[in-house]
This record gives structure tokens, sequence and C-alpha cells, in this order.
């Protein structure tokens, strides 16, 4: 299990690339060409309840997430780790969070792989 759940993370991160885009690019789509218009964008994840409730779940759980990331990559000296906070704000936090955790596995299972290896030797 431990080798499968990086890779399960990584799965996630393209498709939380991909999914949000295809959204993005309906709403770009529905726009008539005039750009990205963030205040309609916004205007719109607000239109109902619903909406505001999805949007403010994702705003505050993102933000503790991405106070998170940077806390335990400069921790655990998680290579990379940066681009995962990039991929948050422009990808998708869809995309970002699950990129980290990715990384953070892969470190994580370093750390193990070289516990191991110097359980015996002092200059370890």
């Amino acid at each position: 299990m431990r080798q499968v759940l990086p890779w399960t993370y990584l799965s996630l991160s393209v498709l939380g690339a991909i999914l949000p885009w295809q959204a993005n690019l309906n709403f770009l789509q529905s726009t008539s060409g005039s750009g990205f218009d963030l205040g309609r964008f916004i205007a719109d994840a607000n239109a109902t309840a619903a909406a505001q409730s999805l949007s403010r779940d994702l705003l505050i759980g993102a933000s503790a997430i991405v106070i998170w990331l940077i806390s335990e990559g400069k921790r655990l000296q998680v290579k990379g780790w940066p681009l995962s906070l990039v991929a948050c704000f422009s990808i998708s936090f869809a995309c970002g969070a699950p990129l980290f955790l990715f990384l953070r596995e892969r470190r994580l299972i370093e750390m193990e792989k070289s516990a191991k290896t110097c359980s015996g030797d002092s200059d370890c």
C-alpha cells in the first residue's frame, strides 16, 4: 500500500488539473471571448447558497492546507514543494494539494529507507 499511495495522489493531481480547467474553459466560452472575467466568476461562485457554501468551504480548507503545505514542506525538506504551491494558485487547489501529498509520500518513503539503512550505522 505504501508504494501505491504516492501514485494515487499523483493521479488525483492530474484529475485536479483537468476537471476544474474543463469548467474554467466552459466559463471562458460563456463570456463570449471577453477573457477571464474574475468579477463574474466570483459572482457566479456566490450566486446561490449552495455555491456560497462550496466557495467558502474551499477558501477556508485551501487556506489551512496551504499553510500546512508550506510548514510541512520545509519541515520534511520535501523536494519540489514550492511547485505544488504554484500549482495551487495557477492551476487549481485540486491539483496542487494532491501534488504536494505525492511529493511528501515520496519523501517519507525515502526517509524510511534511509532510516532502515542507517539503523546499524552510527555515522548516519
